[in-house]
């Protein structure tokens, strides 16, 4: 909607009509939650469940859903309280906190930025050169990628700050490019299970929390550890070191600081007040813990 005013009006209008009714509007005006989906679905996310998965077979898949679950409930928190005081958590914890915190709260976030952007270029770069165009290799191959993704990226940013009409396309360039994600998983997921590659059996008990594995090795290490014999203990404490540094690392890329620091600004940007509470909180929901799910 091209004014503020009459999208307050609207979603005042959809929360008195019934649930439905508001579900629909939210489901129109979602915006900010799918950029901060499309952040953690990045290059992070995938290493993180890739190690994962090596390192303990299906006994962690639980830990990335409850860190994003975490990461949700904090992220709604913080749009709660921007939305009503109207500024962001970095101006409230300067003014009514401490400036040194909140300036490396800033800082934090930029370094994070560097850390966390710069893979994802190496991630497409492999993309392109591996799968899409094995032949398009070499140094000069490599920058080329790297150009056209950066300039990607740029005329992007640069859409989305062409007003609401920019701000809407590029809520659906995101929309799209999320969605295109999760159903190719979800494709992947089917085909398997039809052809009988997945053991559901052994799987989903991977989905119960087991907080044991922070201080004991996962059990698909049990065999092999017994034929160590004297040297068991010194196995037992490598497995558990990496497989703790490996979850810390998973946990953190779910939701990162820059996340956390990012959202309030987006919503300021896009003028959401109290009104708009409830639309934040269901924005966030639904682009953030479904498709990483």
């Amino acid at each position: 909607m091209a004014n503020i005013e009459q999208q307050k009006q609207f979603l005042q209008k959809a929360e008195a009509s019934g649930l439905l009714t508001r579900l629909g509007a939210y489901a129109r005006l979602s915006g900010p939650g799918w950029l901060q989906s499309a952040i953690t679905l990045g290059g992070g996310s995938l290493a993180s469940s890739l190690f994962l998965g090596v390192l303990a077979g299906y006994s962690l898949l639980w830990l990335q859903p409850l860190a994003i679950l975490l990461g949700v409930i904090m992220l709604c928190a913080i749009s709660h309280v921007t939305l009503s005081t109207g500024q962001s958590p970095f101006v409230s914890i300067k003014n009514e906190i401490n400036p040194v915190l909140a300036w490396g709260w800033a800082i934090a976030t930029i370094m994070a930025n560097i850390v966390w952007c710069l893979p994802q270029f190496s991630l497409g770069t492999a993309a392109v050169t591996q799968n899409l165009f094995p032949g398009f290799d070499g140094t000069l191959a490599k920058v080329g990628v790297c150009s056209v993704l950066l300039l990607l990226a740029i005329i992007v940013i640069w859409v989305s700050e062409k007003g609401s009409r920019g701000a809407k396309t590029f809520d659906l360039i995101l929309k799209v490019m999320v969605g295109l994600i999760v159903v190719s998983f979800f494709g992947v997921v089917v085909k398997m299970t039809l052809t009988g590659e997945l053991n559901w059996g052994e799987i989903l008990p991977g989905f119960a929390p087991d907080l044991s594995m922070l201080f004991q090795p996962a059990q698909v290490y049990e065999h092999f550890l017994t034929q160590t014999g004297e040297f068991s203990s010194f196995w037992e404490n490598k497995i558990v070191g990496a497989q703790r540094d490996v979850m810390i690392a998973a946990a953190a890329s779910a939701v990162g600081i820059n996340m956390t620091f990012f959202m309030p600004f987006v919503l300021l940007r896009r003028k959401w007040g109290r009104e708009h509470r409830g639309l934040a909180k269901f924005d966030l929901w639904t682009a953030l813990l479904i498709p990483y799910v």
